[in-house]
């Protein structure tokens, strides 16, 4: 997920709207809402220390807002978390072991990435079973989806993806609508 999406998706977890957040920040005016959506629509990057204090005010770590690094621990837990929010992936224990799941509760969703990921685990079989080479694996997974022969996710995942974006940026403009409107009948 990308930074703008982050900051997106903190700030209205939080109920503040973009003029808001910039005000907090110290922009000025007219400038708050306009910065920040620069900040959202990625058109501008926050500096190292601005993103210090969005996770100060929205009491996160730095790394839940950043696009993280997975070539560290911290940067995949923190692409985990993310991927819990947009995909609903959940942590569970099996038979004493931990375990990552899908939540059934949104069902496209759910049925979509079932499918990749039942494309994936057939070819992780195979490879234990030595059907194929670890080369052909890893061709199979760097070039996905190109190599992928079962198709469960032909033109579903994408559609799935562009309606659930659609859906929530439809929500994020409802809600800053509503917000907005309330300022002006207080003032």
């Amino acid at each position: 997920m990308a930074i703008g999406k982050r900051i997106r998706f903190f700030r209205n977890r939080k109920g503040m709207t973009q003029k808001q957040l910039g005000e907090i920040l110290g922009f000025l005016g007219k400038t708050s809402d306009v910065r920040m959506a620069q900040y959202e629509s990625e058109a501008r990057t926050p500096k190292h220390d601005l993103v210090n204090e969005m996770a100060h005010i929205f009491d996160v770590s730095p790394h839940a807002i950043t696009v993280p690094e997975i070539d560290s621990y911290i940067g995949l837990m923190h692409t985990l978390f993310a991927l819990e929010d947009m995909y609903g992936l959940k942590i569970g224990e099996i038979d004493g072991e931990i375990c990552l799941r899908l939540d059934k509760s949104d069902y496209s969703t759910y049925t979509s990435m079932f499918d990749m990921f039942h494309a994936w685990q057939e070819q992780a079989a195979k490879l234990e079973q030595g059907e194929i080479t670890k080369e052909e694996y890893d061709q199979w997974r760097y070039k996905y989806p190109e190599l992928d022969t079962s198709k469960h996710w032909a033109k579903v995942p994408s559609q799935a993806v562009s309606d659930m974006l659609m859906e929530e940026l439809e929500k994020v403009e409802k809600e800053e609508k509503k917000t907005s409107k309330q300022k002006n009948r207080k003032a």
